[in-house]
C-alpha cells in the first residue's frame, strides 16, 4: 500500500488536506466521498530522503506528549483536536510535523495506533500496541498515563547506568592520557637529560626498565594503533552478526563486576515492560513478543522467545523461565505465584519496583568500588614512573653535595 496526499472540500466549503494510505488514488477518492468530501486533488506522496539516525524525539519530549495527551482525552476532547493542539505546542519542529502527519492519517479514516506505527523511530512497538489496546478497550487515557509512567521509569533506569559509568570513564580516559604523555614525552626528556649528564650507563634498574618500556611503546606505537583499530573493526563486524552479538552479550552478562548489574537491569526491564502490557489488556503471547524485541540483550531475548514458545504449547511461564537459567530463581518463583493467584501483572510490577531499587544500589556499589580501584591503579603507575625517573636525579644531587 502507498500513501496519498489529498485535498478535499467539505459541504461547508472548508478545504481539508491530509494523508491516506490506499492501494490506488481511486480508492482514496472513494473513501473521501464516503466521508461527504469532494476530492479536489489526490496524488501519491513522494518518498523523502532521510539522513537522520535514531529517534528525532527525546524520551522526555515523548513523556510530555503522552501525559498531555492523556489529560486531554480524560477531559473529553476529541482525538483529532488533541493532536491539533499538541502539534503546535512543542519546540521540536520534527515532532510537531510527525504529530500533524498522525492527525492527517486519523482524519483520513485510520486508527490512532496505525498512525503511530508509521513512525517507528518515535513510537516503538510497545507504545503502538498499548495504544491499540486502549482504543479497543475504550481506556485510551488510562493507557497513555501508564505509558508515561513506564517511559519515565525507563529513562530513570538508563540515567542510573549512564551516570554510574560517566565518572569511571573520565578517570580511565585521564589515566590513559597521562600514561601516554609520560611514555611518549616525559620519559624520553628525562633520558636525554641523563645522557647530557653522562650518567646513562649507571642508571638504576628500575629506571632502565621504565625507559625500556617507553622505548618499546614509542617504537611499536603504529602497531599498537593498528591493533586497536583492528579490534574495533572486528568488534563492529562481529557485533552485526547474530552469533557475534550473542557472544558479546553473553560475555557482558558473565563479566565479574558489570555482569550482575546488567542481569538486574534486564530483569527490571522485562518485568516492567511485561507488567505494563498485561495490565493494559495485551494478550500474553503478543506481550512476550514485544518484550523480547525490547530486551536489549540477545541472551535475554532468546530466553523470552523460548518461554513464549513453551507457553504456546500450553505450559506456564515460570517453568520455562527457570529452565533458561537467565532469570534469578526468586524472580521465577514470584512470577509463578503471580500466575497461580491470577495477579501476574501486579506481581511483575512489584518485581520491577524491587529490581529497579536493586539496580540503583548495585550501580552505586559498583561506582564506589571502581573509583578507588582506578585511582589506586592510576596513582600507582604514575608514582612508579616518577620514582624511577627521579631516583637518578637524587643520586646525582647526592654526588654533587659529597664533592
Amino acid at each position: 500500500m502507498a500513501e496519498f496526499v489529498y485535498e478535499a472540500r467539505a459541504r461547508s466549503g472548508e478545504v481539508r488536506k491530509g494523508v491516506m494510505e490506499a492501494e490506488t488514488a481511486e480508492m482514496v477518492e472513494t473513501r473521501l466521498k464516503a466521508q461527504n468530501l469532494a476530492p479536489v486533488k489526490v496524488k501519491k506522496k513522494p518518498k523523502e530522503l532521510s539522513l537522520s539516525f535514531g529517534s528525532p524525539v527525546s524520551e522526555k519530549e515523548l513523556v510530555i506528549f503522552t501525559r498531555q495527551f492523556a489529560t486531554m482525552i480524560d477531559a473529553g476532547l476529541p482525538l483529532v483536536q488533541c493532536l491539533e493542539i499538541l502539534s503546535g505546542q512543542g519546540d521540536n519542529k520534527q515532532f510537531n510535523k510527525i504529530i500533524k502527519e498522525v492527525k492527517a492519517y486519523v482524519e483520513g479514516g485510520g486508527t490512532f495506533s496505525d498512525a503511530l506505527s508509521k513512525h517507528p523511530k518515535v513510537f516503538d512497538s510497545l507504545y503502538v500496541n498499548l495504544v491499540a489496546a486502549g482504543e479497543l478497550g475504550g481506556i485510551l487515557d488510562t493507557i497513555l498515563s501508564r505509558l508515561a509512567v513506564y517511559i519515565e521509569k525507563r529513562v530513570k533506569l538508563k540515567s542510573q547506568v549512564r551516570g554510574a559509568l560517566i565518572y569511571p570513564s573520565i578517570i580511565a580516559f585521564v589515566a590513559v592520557s597521562v600514561i601516554f604523555i609520560l611514555l611518549t614525552w616525559v620519559i624520553p626528556a628525562f633520558q636525554a637529560m641523563f645522557r647530557d649528564f653522562g650518567g646513562e650507563d649507571s642508571l638504576p634498574a628500575i629506571t632502565r626498565f621504565v625507559i625500556a618500556v617507553s622505548h618499546g611503546f614509542v617504537d611499536n606505537l603504529p602497531i599498537l594503533i593498528v591493533l586497536v583499530v583492528a579490534f574495533g573493526v572486528v568488534f563492529s563486524l562481529t557485533y552485526r552478526t547474530p552469533k557475534g552479538k550473542r557472544f558479546w552479550h553473553k560475555t557482558l552478562l558473565g563479566a565479574p563486576l558489570l555482569g550482575p548489574v546488567m542481569r538486574k537491569i534486564a530483569v527490571a526491564r522485562f518485568c516492567r515492560t511485561l507488567g505494563t502490557l498485561l495490565s493494559s489488556g495485551v494478550p500474553i503471547l503478543d506481550a512476550m513478543d514485544i518484550v523480547a524485541k525490547s530486551a536489549g540483550n540477545t541472551i535475554v531475548e532468546d530466553a523470552i522467545n523460548t518461554t513464549s514458545d513453551r507457553i504456546r504449547e500450553g505450559r506456564t511461564m515460570a517453568e520455562p523461565l527457570m529452565e533458561t537459567k537467565v532469570f534469578p530463581p526468586m524472580v521465577v518463583q514470584m512470577i509463578g505465584v503471580g500466575e497461580q493467584t491470577g495477579a501476574l501483572d501486579n506481581m511483575l510490577n512489584k518485581i520491577a519496583d524491587f529490581y529497579e531499587e536493586e539496580v540503583d544500589v548495585a550501580v552505586a556499589a559498583l561506582t564506589s568500588m571502581l573509583e578507588p580501584i582506578m585511582l589506586v591503579v592510576m596513582g600507582g603507575i604514575v608514582g612508579f614512573i616518577m620514582i624511577a625517573m627521579y631516583m637518578p636525579i637524587f643520586e646525582i644531587a647526592g654526588q654533587v653535595q659529597s664533592e
